[in-house]
């Protein structure tokens, strides 16, 4: 008798096991870091607050690196996750403004999530690297896309190409030329650097904040950061020519 597709296609028994258990320990790992921040991670630890041993703990997660790798993979994902559900709630059309809205979504999310945010761009975890071309670098160009297509999305290559770049000197144009691309596609090298510029400035009163270091700011925080971000774009979009001035 032929095999339904759709039941060929349903994970099996074994596999929603494993499933369950994978994201049981990913979440207990996530209470550690929440409790006692990211340098606190121990796989005994979280072992242990499963009632199961590390050896068992390891058929899942064989290495610490590991689990580290699934755990900022899970929050640049829920990161991008915010970003784009901010857009996805407004129905602001001005590409400045859109651009204003992502950004508050990238910083609620690390408002309401300071330590799984400090995991990402805190202190670096001591001997974790990540690995190359892996699970959180496709998370993070995921990020990167979102903003690059809100940003440039309404402009031409023409107007792209014809980017302002006073104030940059030739070596770093030239530098900007060999960073791989943050989105999905190459941008013109002056804008790679401006975009470098604003994305600094945003971690840099995200960061600011989420370390409490602006606290005395009180509520005034977020207006303090939608000015800073609205500033920095104004420059950035000022610089692209009107389609009738380009090429």
């Amino acid at each position: 008798m032929p095999v339904d597709e759709h039941t060929a296609a349903l994970p099996s028994l074994r596999e929603r096991r494993r499933a369950a258990a994978t994201q049981e320990i990913l979440d207990a790992a996530e209470r550690q870091i929440t409790e006692s921040g990211p340098a606190a991670l121990s796989l005994r630890a979280v072992a242990r607050s499963l009632g199961m041993t590390v050896q068992a703990l390891y058929h899942y997660f064989p290495s610490r690196d590991e689990l580290v790798t699934a755990l900022i993979t899970k929050a640049y994902v829920a990161l991008g996750d915010a970003v784009q559900a901010a857009l996805d709630a407004t129905r602001e059309d001005s590409p400045l403004e859109r651009v204003v809205i992502a950004a508050e979504g990238y910083r609620q999310w690390a408002v309401d999530h300071p330590e799984r945010y400090q995991l990402l761009y805190g202190t670096p975890l001591r001997y974790y690297e990540a690995p190359v071309e892996g699970t959180t670098t496709r998370a993070v160009r995921r990020m990167g896309a979102i903003f690059e297509r809100e940003m440039f999305g309404g402009f031409t290559p023409a107007q792209l190409a014809a980017v302002d770049d006073s104030g940059f000197s030739p070596a770093l144009v030239a530098y900007m030329e060999q960073i791989p691309p943050m989105g999905e596609g190459a941008l013109p090298s002056p804008l790679t650097a401006l975009v470098m510029s604003a994305w600094g400035h945003m971690h840099g009163l995200v960061v600011l904040e989420v370390f409490r270091h602006t606290a005395f700011l009180g509520e005034h925080q977020a207006e303090i950061f939608r000015l800073g971000m609205r500033n920095t774009l104004e420059d950035i979009f000022g610089r692209i020519p009107a389609a009738d001035q380009a090429g």
